[in-house]
């Protein structure tokens, strides 16, 4: 059965962290929701979220893990030494790491994107190149980048779009789901 955490820290982007979670458990994926320092977390706009576990070493294990986004909820991502070391692990055993947002700014700062494409919110992509310059931004709405292991999307908008392409890059079929959820009908009619 194919697992993803999803790693919350406060000031996450509470769109982008529950947008996957309902998705991928609607698709049967098995989805843990794990804070990043605590079981209560506290996203962006003041609405409280509960974990299901707290950060372990466990994290290696999964098939996926999903880093919302949000300014203060990347930084806290982004500066975690043990998170780091974990996605480090994650990327060099080849699974499958997603951010969206300000969210690949965690992602540069632990090296992942080095040689990689990638795309984020607008604007961050500049101070991703500061210090990642071998990372290749990518306007798309989403973006795959298969040698890295790698799933980032652009911002709140476009959370549907990045938790059905993770669901697919793990080989999950999405298209019932697109359809009784209506997305099939937003994408041909944007």
């Amino acid at each position: 059965m194919t697992r993803i955490a999803v790693v919350l820290a406060d000031g996450c982007e509470e769109i982008e962290a529950l947008t996957p979670i309902d998705v991928f458990r609607r698709l049967g994926i098995e989805t843990t929701i794990v804070g990043l320092t605590s079981l209560t977390v506290t996203g962006a706009h003041q609405i409280p979220l509960t974990a299901q576990e707290t950060l372990t070493s466990g994290l290696v294990d999964y098939d996926c893990v999903v880093f919302p986004g949000g300014s203060v909820g990347a930084a806290n991502l982004r500066d975690s030494d043990e998170l780091m070391k974990l996605m480090r692990a994650r990327q060099q055993a080849g699974k499958w790491n997603a951010a969206m947002c300000a969210a690949p700014l965690a992602f540069a700062r632990y090296g992942l994107l080095d040689g990689h494409r990638f795309t984020c919110y607008p604007g961050v992509e500049e101070e991703i190149a500061k210090t990642n310059p071998a990372a290749t931004f990518d306007p798309a709405i989403t973006v795959v980048d298969e040698a890295g292991h790698l799933i980032t999307s652009r911002g709140p908008a476009t959370a549907l779009a990045f938790a059905y392409r993770i669901a697919q890059t793990l080989g999950v079929a999405t298209a019932d789901l697109e359809d009784g959820m209506l997305y099939t009908y937003l994408k041909q009619n944007i």
